[in-house]
């Protein structure tokens, strides 16, 4: 950048409180001088005017120059503050800057700079580095962020801004934090999931009535005997426990909210999932993903971080008939295909947009199947 764009640079005037003092004492003191012809005040007068003047080239002379650079994390999601470097660099090597203060602008979302960043002196040449804390308040991809310098040097008459767009690329994945709920529906779903896979394999689980046409190769006829009554041993299955989510894009009129705090539920439940050892196979009507044979769980934040509801074609039946499906939809009753008769089902209601649940309260329960 050349030294006549760094002085073209868009800046912005404030007239602070001492700079309203000192203008009122400027035309009083011109008053004066016109009035009485005394050349005392003509001097004062000019030297008022001369300090005014030296005082505007010289904080824009600090403003010029200044770069600025973010080195933020690979892996950032929404509603967390993060710590991330700042970096301003001097690029005039003949003269320094003095007492600049770096501010995040709040455009179309708020300021990622959770508070202003001072530095009261940049050499010549020199990059200073600043560890500060920033947080996107939603999802998405950023592709300009906006900062703003300001200094009051050196007299605290103007305060000057120059504007900055940092373009750079930034992905912002959905909040995984627990919002209101969401553990309560996670612990459900984590007991639905168990039972679910509660079956035949070489771990022991629990012994349980005969149930008609199970095998009777499981028989305990001890514990028969013990009780009078048919008793079989449970295993737990050989095979890992996978969960199917599937986010449905195509939202009614109306449910935008509900849609983003869906993309947040399902970002929450697939980031624990994955915690716990889980498998899981993650879907919508344009995305197919299976964790971890595929990828891991950086690939599902990530297209959680850009998607949007749309219209899309009917949902089709469960991939595997032997994992636990889990449906984020706003209308139930599009899942009327048989495979889809077991599956854990959380609409409108149950992720409490609207009403009283949505005002932070407890979720609803998640309605099972489709009934």
């Amino acid at each position: 950048m050349g030294f006549r764009q760094l002085l073209l640079r868009r800046v912005r005037y404030k007239v602070t409180r001492g700079g309203v003092l000192f203008t009122v004492a400027v035309v009083l003191v011109g008053f004066a001088a016109v009035a009485s012809a005394n050349n005392l005040l003509f001097l004062i007068l000019a030297t008022m005017l001369s300090t005014l003047m030296v005082s505007g080239l010289v904080s824009r002379l600090c403003l010029a120059g200044l770069e600025l650079d973010f080195l933020v994390p690979e892996h950032v999601s929404a509603g967390r503050a993060i710590p991330a470097k700042l970096y301003v660099r001097n690029v005039k090597f003949w003269m320094p800057s003095f007492s600049i203060h770096v501010v995040g602008v709040e455009r179309e979302a708020p300021s990622v700079l959770q508070a202003p960043v001072y530095f009261p002196v940049i050499p010549g040449g020199a990059t200073l580095e600043e560890t500060v804390q920033i947080r996107f308040a939603r999802r998405g991809e950023y592709r300009q962020n906006h900062f703003a310098f300001h200094t009051r040097f050196p007299f605290g008459f103007l305060e000057k801004t120059a504007r900055v767009v940092l373009r750079r690329e930034v992905v912002v994945y959905p909040c995984i934090d627990a919002q209101a709920g969401f553990e309560e529906l996670l612990a459900d779903l984590a007991g639905e999931i168990e039972t679910h896979y509660r079956g035949l394999g070489r771990d022991f689980y629990r012994i349980r009535p005969y149930e008609a046409f199970e095998s009777a190769r499981h028989v305990d006829w001890k514990a028969t005997a013990h009780t009078g009554g048919l008793q079989v041993r449970e295993f737990a299955r050989d095979q890992e426990q996978t969960v199917e989510l599937f986010l449905d894009l195509e939202t009614p009129d109306g449910f935008e909210e509900w849609f983003e705090r869906a993309v947040d539920c399902c970002a929450f439940l697939a980031w624990r999932l994955a915690g716990k050892a889980v498998g899981i196979h993650f879907r919508t009507q344009d995305f197919d993903f299976r964790l971890p044979e595929e990828g891991d769980i950086y690939t599902i934040l990530k297209y959680l971080a850009v998607v949007a509801s749309k219209e899309g074609k009917p949902p089709e039946a469960p991939a595997d008939e032997t994992s636990f499906p889990i449906v984020l939809t706003a209308s139930p009753g599009r899942f009327g295909d048989p495979g889809w008769a077991g599956a854990r089902v959380i609409g409108p209601e149950a992720l409490g947009v609207g009403g009283e649940a949505g005002k932070g309260g407890p979720l609803p329960r998640a309605q099972s199947g489709n009934s």
